[in-house]
């Protein structure tokens, strides 16, 4: 975005984080890391505003309490090694306590089903009798609270904090209200006085995986249910210069297939998550930038600056969070695309971020030697593979008895007696 210029001033620059799960995370990290480097005058642990959304949210509040770049690439790389490990496992500990409540409930639901199919077995009734049924379906399989846990312990030490209201810097955390549609933002006046750690939370809980986090006396979930970045946000706070990166494009492995690096119909033979993700990341980057032309008009004076992967960059799309080695090249991966995306725009983004009283780099974008980990003294450490066989082999055991608990449900005989019998179905 261009705009009627004015006279330098102090720079007002926000950043505007989007989601994209734990992988989104480790895209944004990397896309920081290149930002930081590239643009002269840019301290990304003292903008003017912080907004962050569902993954983004996480990464903004942690660099507003100070942390850098640095340090949270070396918790991701290190793991226990590092100062504040940080492992993938974090975001998916199983829901337990959620999964046997449900599963608690299927014997009644099911009976419950069956009676009424059976004094009634028409189609109509089949449908109300399925409708039963679907409430013993979990409202989320993984628990965040770990990562509350998480960044509650981080913010207590080396003069950080949980509180808003005691940050310098002003920070803003979007979630969703599940029942009226709205947006609540944590941070600003009304909702300062949560803590940052269940502001997180509570933005990060994608509905379907994680369980609605409450929140006086409201069900809060993930913020991008209603905007992709919330760069408005940071503009609403006086900020005339946004970063805005997103990790979460369409994937287009169209030319992939032409070349046989992957199969024609990739997407259907993943099955129905690939094509729930490829029909979601659509939808919010098509909301994405209705939104952003929108702010022409509504923020005349004000520059955006988005920064986000090619369509065809699938590698991210098809990447397993588990594995160390994925988590490392997403790293990778942002940081080198955001150098790319810099570097072939820079006629259109320099003059912009001059007239904020910044300087974007051509030496530094131009220097194919530069590498994320060596630019940083960091180098990846192997990889600890029993956290993560840990994590799905407690999935496992949880998903075993949640599907001895449909069988149980299913069979009238079997209503109040206690589970037990077969050991989980593996693979």
């Amino acid at each position: 975005m261009r705009r009627r210029r004015r006279p330098a001033e102090r720079a007002r620059v926000g950043i505007a984080l989007a989601g994209g799960g734990p992988m989104g995370a480790m895209y944004e990290l990397g896309a920081l890391r290149a930002l930081e480097e590239a643009v002269d005058g840019l301290d990304l642990n003292d903008v003017w505003s912080y907004v962050g959304v569902s993954a983004g949210s996480f990464i903004a509040a942690c660099l507003a309490n100070g942390l850098t770049t640095r340090q949270m690439l070396a918790s991701v790389i290190r793991g226990d090694q590092g100062e504040y490990p940080l492992n993938p496992e974090l975001f998916f500990t199983p829901a337990y306590a959620e999964l046997a409540r449900r599963g608690l409930m299927l014997p009644r639901l099911a009976a419950e089903s069956l009676l009424m199919f059976g004094r009634h077995p028409a189609r109509r009734a089949m449908s109300e009798a399925v409708a039963v049924l679907s409430q013993a379906l979990p409202v989320g399989v993984f628990n965040n609270e770990p990562v509350r846990e998480y960044l509650a312990e981080l913010f207590s030490t080396d003069g950080r904090t949980d509180d808003f209201r005691k940050l310098r810097k002003r920070l803003t955390v979007v979630a969703a209200d599940l029942e009226t549609g709205t947006a609540i933002r944590f941070g600003d006046a009304g909702f300062d006085d949560v803590p940052i750690s269940l502001a997180v939370q509570a933005s990060t809980a994608v509905p379907g995986v994680y369980p609605p986090v409450r929140i006086k006396e409201r069900d809060c979930v993930d913020g991008v249910l209603l905007k992709t970045v919330h760069a408005s946000v940071a503009l609403e706070h006086g900020a005339r210069m946004v970063f805005c990166i997103n990790p979460l494009v369409p994937v287009d492995v169209s030319a992939a297939a032409r070349a046989g690096r992957v199969p024609e119909d990739v997407l259907i033979r993943l099955g129905l998550p690939a094509v729930l993700s490829q029909t979601f990341r659509t939808l919010i980057h098509s909301r994405l930038a209705v939104g952003l032309s929108r702010y022409a008009s509504r923020y005349p004076d004000a520059d955006i600056v988005l920064l986000e992967p090619r369509a065809d960059e699938y590698a991210m799309f098809f990447a397993n969070i588990f594995s160390f080695r994925s988590r490392i090249a997403i790293c990778e991966r942002g940081y080198a695309a955001t150098r790319a995306d810099l570097l072939a725009r820079f006629d259109e983004i320099a003059p912009v971020v001059a007239e904020h009283g910044l300087a974007l780099r051509p030496e530094v974008l131009l220097d194919e030697s530069r590498d994320l980990w060596a630019g940083l003294g960091l180098r990846p450490s192997p990889p600890d593979r029993s956290r993560g066989l840990a994590t799905i082999s407690r999935l496992d055991r949880v998903l075993g008895a949640l599907e001895r608990a449909v069988v149980a449900g299913a069979k009238p005989a079997s209503r109040g007696r206690r589970l037990a019998g077969r050991a989980p179905r593996r693979g």
